[in-house]
């Protein structure tokens, strides 16, 4: 990971855009700590891969905590395939 001034960026944005694409993460450093970080496309997309993975998970866990807690409807295929209708 490499930290870099704002301004350091602005004057050489391709060659930090060149490291990112190697595979660096580059934190820019601002004021008041607003600090912003620049990925490559893979890491940006594993990243939001795992946030739908967690989501997901979530939902799985809520839905296991309504089951035992015997929050369920039981229908069966002909019920549900009326309710389609």
């Amino acid at each position: 990971m490499l930290v870099v001034k704002s301004v350091n960026v602005r004057e050489n944005f391709k060659e930090w855009c060149d490291k990112i694409s190697r595979g660096e993460t580059v934190v820019i450093s601002r004021p008041r700590n607003e600090n912003i970080y620049m990925i490559n496309e893979t890491e940006y997309n594993a990243l939001q891969k795992a946030k739908r993975n967690a989501e997901y998970l979530a939902m799985l866990d809520k839905s296991d905590e309504e089951l035992k807690a015997g929050k369920i409807v039981v229908k069966s295929i002909s019920e549900l395939e009326e309710m389609e209708n």
